[in-house]
C-alpha cells in the first residue's frame, strides 16, 4: 500500500539493486515475505504512531496536518518516510524528522526507519485533514 498524498500506507516492495529487471521480475512473481494481516496491523499501528508527533507551534499531528506524504516498508521491514514541512524556515526542521524515525522505529515488528525530506510538493493548507482543520479553527 502506498499513499502518495497525505495518508501514511505501507507496501511490501521488492528489493532492488544487483540484476536489475531481471531480479526485480523475479522478485515481482515471489509473494510478499510479510503476511497481509501482519501488512495491515503495521499499517495501523505505524499511522498511529505517525499521529504522535506534533509540531511545537501547532496543535495538531504531522499526520493530520498532511506533511507525511509516503510511507513504504520493504520485505526486510525497513520503512521509509517521505515527508515535508510547513515552510523551509520551520524551527523544529531539525527535530521532527528525528521524532518521525522514533516513533515509527518504536512499533513492533518495523526493523527500522528513515525520514526524506522533500519539498516537492511543496505543503499548503489544503493537505489537512478535517480533523486538522477543526483543531486548527480553520473552516
Amino acid at each position: 500500500m502506498v499513499d502518495e498524498a497525505k495518508t501514511a500506507g505501507t507496501e511490501s516492495a521488492p528489493p532492488t539493486g544487483a540484476g536489475g529487471a531481471a531480479a526485480a521480475a523475479d522478485a515481482a512473481e515471489r509473494p510478499p515475505t510479510i503476511p497481509a494481516d501482519e501488512m495491515a496491523r503495521l499499517t495501523d499501528e505505524i499511522v498511529a504512531a505517525l499521529k504522535t508527533v506534533y509540531d511545537p507551534e501547532i496543535p495538531a499531528d504531522l499526520y493530520e496536518l498532511g506533511l507525511i506524504y509516503k510511507v513504504d516498508m520493504d520485505d526486510n521491514r525497513m520503512v521509509t518516510i517521505d515527508m515535508t514541512l510547513t515552510s523551509p524556515n520551520c524551527p523544529s526542521a531539525a527535530e521532527l524528522p528525528g521524532q518521525v524515525e522514533n516513533a515509527v522505529a518504536g512499533v513492533s515488528g518495523v526493523r527500522e526507519a528513515k525520514v526524506n525530506i522533500v519539498w516537492d510538493p511543496p505543503w499548503d493548507p489544503s493537505r489537512m485533514s478535517d480533523e486538522a482543520r477543526t483543531e486548527l479553527n480553520m473552516w
